[in-house]
């Protein structure tokens, strides 16, 4: 067999391959509600509300990069395969490579197709609390957040702080934030737990070997029809001069808002708006998301329907190691893959950790 035929075997393989995942994709629905939005788009009020606007503007760009890319896909191993089949020899090695290019691109945007869970295309909350441990840990959590901000920088999402509070020296005690993006929280739905740092602590003169830990929560930010039942009476709300970075009405101002549910002890702050309506609301929708994640896991412990036995996010849970010292190692506990690029993972490069997980939840 030549090698243009085995290229034109393996181009109608991924040519079949693409229909499939365009189909499981419903690229016709989701074209009708592009279409829907440009419509809201186009009314002549539509920047009367400025947050709805981004809100529907970058849903609009989201499912058209999604699409785009999809056609696009289509259309290039079209075009190959037609080139494959024109019988010249001497395109052989062009077509050859770019096969290999198109299958590659494939198996990359393939991930997408892993992401069809209830809420995979929401957006994500993420919240990221410092162990013990001190200065220590809380610069642990810093590395996190730095870590997850370069993740969606390369993903071209937007995140955006609604609650911190600083270490003493450096660090976090903890952060919270929203990522906006399509399919934000099924990425980042596997960063859920507690993250193990061993390294040669920087603040210690005698520079010795240290672990540290950070717990991080990642919450769908839920969409607008899903009912969460708060009695008014189960909140106690309070209000606190926010301690941001400063700005209008920042830190001068009783803008910060404390949220606890009575019943789940529950808290939830926000202070970095510069209105307390708008901490208030981001703080309930916040609140509304732990609810609803502990209604769930209820309900998963009493079926047991975590594969085996049910385990909460808690300390001796942790679910990924990060070995700086004595050796390089980025391991996942529940997929047991690893890299030894932890520089890149720490730099953002979750992509390897975040399909080997998507995988281990389909087995």
């Amino acid at each position: 067999m030549t090698a243009n035929i085995m290229s034109q075997e393996q181009l109608k393989t991924l040519q079949q391959k693409i229909s499939e995942a365009m189909a499981l994709l419903k690229l016709p629905d989701l074209k009708n509600k592009m279409a829907q939005l440009a419509e809201m788009m186009n009314a002549s009020n539509f920047w009367a509300d400025q947050k709805t606007a981004k809100t529907v503007s970058q849903d609009y760009q989201d499912l058209k990069s999604e699409i785009d890319k999809w056609e696009d896909l289509e259309k290039r191993v079209k075009d190959l395969v037609e080139l494959s089949e024109s019988g010249d020899e001497s395109l052989s090695a062009e077509i050859e490579k770019q096969t290999t290019e198109l299958q590659k691109e494939f198996e990359k945007y393939e991930l997408s197709l892993l992401l069809n869970g209830p809420y995979d295309n929401s957006n994500a909350i993420v919240a990221i609390h410092s162990g013990s441990g001190g200065t220590e840990a809380q610069d642990w959590a810093e590395m996190l957040f730095r870590m997850y901000a370069r993740f969606c920088e390369n993903k071209k999402w937007k995140a955006e702080i609604l609650d911190e509070a600083r270490g003493a020296e450096a660090g976090y005690k903890s952060i919270m934030f929203r990522v906006s993006g399509r399919y934000a929280f099924g990425n980042l739905k596997s960063e859920h737990g507690v993250h193990r740092l061993v390294r040669i602590s920087p603040f210690d003169a005698e520079k010795m070997r240290h672990t540290s830990f950070a717990l991080v929560e990642v919450l769908p930010e839920l969409p607008d029809n899903v009912e969460v039942e708060i009695d008014p009476k189960d909140l106690r709300i309070d209000t606190f001069m926010s301690g941001g970075k400063g700005g209008q009405s920042v830190n001068t101002t009783y803008s910060a808002v404390r949220i606890v549910h009575l019943p789940t002890n529950i808290t939830v702050s926000c202070q970095n708006e510069r209105s307390q309506q708008q901490n208030k609301e981001n703080a309930m929708k916040v609140l509304k998301a732990k609810l609803h994640r502990l209604e769930l896991e209820r309900l998963a412990k009493e079926k047991q329907d975590l594969r085996g036995e049910y385990k909460s996010a808690e300390w001796g849970n942790q679910i990924r190691s990060y070995v700086l010292h004595p050796y390089h190692l980025v391991k996942d506990l529940r997929t047991d893959y690893e890299t030894a690029d932890d520089r890149g993972v720490l730099e953002g490069d979750l992509e390897g950790l975040v399909e080997a997980y998507l995988k281990w939840l389909k087995r």
